[in-house]
């Protein structure tokens, strides 16, 4: 069974998930970070010889035919990058491009080079892939390697545009001309590498745009984005219910995201009461997983969880996010799309 993070203070069964104690580590330059230093100086040497082999030739990197966008991340664990990939298809969807995605597939029981269909098994492509393909209806590959997912994909799907990679900063296998970094509200932390702080390169890196996708960002440079949850609930079956007629109503969250707690802190925002909350391990297959046994009260998850959890909770109920990027972003993007000389997106 998946280790459950819970707790309850009260009446309104208020939880919080603390952070681990190296993520904690990982905000300051504490006694365990610097402990941990020393390593961190192997990690940036092995990562620097990484980067230097592909400078050279010695290892390759590969282009496609048509643009490459990636949107990633310098440190580790979640920062939103999951709802920008969605945000920028959405947005070269509405130019009237057509977009393609590729992932990893993250989390995945699978290891293998294959397309993520809407009736696909998450624990065969990812939560992600799939939410991204549900979400937007563009065509999404994963592989280990995200080059062999962009040649799959552009040999199904040929009238295909422009791709966006779902992480993959640090995958230079795959040439990108298009970088878009992302923060949240943890910014760079203690400024060190892996393991002593949170970043897998060094910042500041060249870099195409910078979004933050947390309400405070940590840095003055890059863009911003506005984030709340849709005004409705979703259910498995497609029926939506207004989250205002579920307010004075007891409910259990869950969320096996990477930060927890600020879905819980949303969802009381909007005047929910939370008597449970459940915090799970980021990408949770819910193998061996067992609903609380609170007899009619209604779960809430994130609509990243539910691909997964309605086939064991069918009356689970999906809270969206709704990820708005600053229009100063897009029109940034727009302007670095039309300079790419020769490119379809121009």
């Amino acid at each position: 069974m998946p280790s459950q993070r819970r707790s309850t203070t009260g009446t309104t069964g208020s939880i919080a998930a603390p952070a681990s104690r190296l993520q904690r580590a990982w905000l300051h330059r504490s006694v365990l970070a610097c402990l941990l230093w020393p390593l961190s100086l192997a990690y940036a040497a092995l990562f620097g010889l990484r980067r230097w082999l592909y400078r050279k030739g010695w290892r390759k990197t590969e282009r496609v035919r048509v643009p490459v966008i990636v949107v990633g991340n310098v440190i580790a664990g979640g920062a939103g990058k999951t709802p920008v990939v969605m945000a920028v298809v959405r947005h070269l969807q509405a130019r009237g491009l057509q977009a393609g995605v590729v992932s990893r597939g993250y989390g995945r029981r699978t290891d293998d080079c294959r397309e993520v269909l809407d009736g696909s098994n998450a624990q065969d492509v990812g939560d992600e892939p799939l939410l991204i393909r549900r979400a937007t209806g563009a065509p999404v590959f994963v592989a280990q390697r995200r080059i062999e997912a962009a040649r799959a994909l552009l040999a199904r799907h040929p009238a295909t545009q422009i791709i966006v990679s779902d992480d993959g900063l640090q995958h230079l296998a795959l040439a990108r001309d298009i970088e878009i970094c992302v923060f949240d509200d943890r910014g760079v932390g203690n400024g060190w590498r892996l393991p002593a702080g949170p970043l897998r390169e060094r910042w500041p890196r060249p870099c195409d745009l910078v979004l933050h996708s947390g309400e405070h960002p940590a840095f003055e440079s890059g863009y911003t984005a506005t984030r709340a949850l849709a005004q409705d609930a979703v259910a498995s079956d497609g029926k939506r219910i207004p989250l205002d007629a579920l307010a004075g109503e007891p409910v259990i969250a869950l969320a096996a995201i990477a930060r927890p707690e600020a879905f819980f802190d949303m969802l009381r925002a909007r005047g929910l009461t939370l008597s449970e909350t459940i915090a799970l391990p980021d990408h949770c297959d819910f193998d061996g997983w067992q609903r609380p046994a609170h007899v009619g009260r209604r779960l809430v998850c994130t609509e990243k969880d539910a691909v997964k959890l309605w086939p064991k909770a069918p009356d689970a109920l999906a809270v969206p996010l709704h990820f708005a990027p600053s229009p100063e972003f897009f029109t940034a993007l727009d302007a670095k799309l039309s300079s790419l000389d020769g490119s379809q997106a121009a």
